[in-house]
């Protein structure tokens, strides 16, 4: 089963983290992955400033990568988050990157492009 390193950088502005959960799906030239939550046991997730990795495995090869998902819903109460960019490396070893630089403030589903 391929996996990816999905890198996320949170902004550095004040009040830029969340507590929210953020899911992340990969749309490539051969399919869809699942939508998978972002969340390491017993970590702070998303915090201003930090630079946090994930590794996602999917069932199948998802081909050359085109964009991504990223989806936060509510954990406690509602918080706005300041998403600066995520980089994605393939099993290939390739990196892409899908800049952001704004703050996602509702539970929405946001579609980021390779820059």
């Amino acid at each position: 089963m391929p996996s990816y390193t999905v890198t996320v950088a949170t902004g550095s502005q004040w009040f830029a983290g969340t507590d929210d959960y953020v899911y992340l799906s990969l749309e490539g030239t051969e399919g869809c992955s699942e939508r998978h939550l972002l969340d390491k046991p017993f970590y702070n997730d998303f915090e201003r400033g930090a630079v946090d990795s994930y590794d996602v495995t999917v069932e199948e090869d998802l081909g050359e990568i085109q964009l991504i998902k990223i989806e936060k819903r509510k954990y406690w109460c509602q918080d706005d988050w300041y998403l600066k960019y995520i980089t994605v490396k393939t099993p290939m070893g390739d990196y892409l990157e899908f800049p952001c630089y704004r703050w996602i403030t509702d539970e929405k589903e946001i579609v980021l492009r390779d820059g």
